[in-house]
């Protein structure tokens, strides 16, 4: 796994936020975290003990944490939107775990999408 070069940076007045140094760390390299984190004993990992819990519990945190990141986007600092946005993804790789969905698989359905412009693509989704 690469490792992150992100950093803090502080504004002179206690408040801090990242750099806009690029961060080697990937999505695909949380998807394997979190793949292999699923592997290890519930003793020693957090991921195990979430997916010990279920399908339905997984959804229901990863859930709780996008209520957190969506109050965080109106009424936090930037940082704490930052830090409630990992949240949600690394939940949101628990729960597609716990289904065996793969980040590839989000990616192709993703391309798909991109063949066509954003009202035509919502268009041509089949009403539930």
């Amino acid at each position: 796994m690469r490792t992150s070069h992100a950093a803090y940076r502080h504004d002179g007045g206690g408040r801090k936020w990242y750099s806009n140094a690029m961060s080697k760390f990937t999505l695909p390299d949380l998807e394997q975290r979190v793949s292999d984190r699923a592997s290890a004993s519930s003793e020693q990992s957090y991921t195990r003990q979430l997916l010990d819990k279920g399908v339905a519990q997984c959804a229901k945190k990863f859930g709780e944490e996008a209520v957190e990141a969506v109050l965080a986007v109106v009424s936090e600092d930037r940082e704490r939107v930052i830090a409630e946005s990992a949240d949600v993804l690394y939940h949101l790789f628990v729960m597609l775990e716990a289904r065996g969905v793969k980040l590839a698989e989000i990616e192709a359905l993703l391309e798909t999408r991109t063949k066509k412009s954003g009202l035509e693509e919502k268009a041509s989704r089949p009403r539930e």
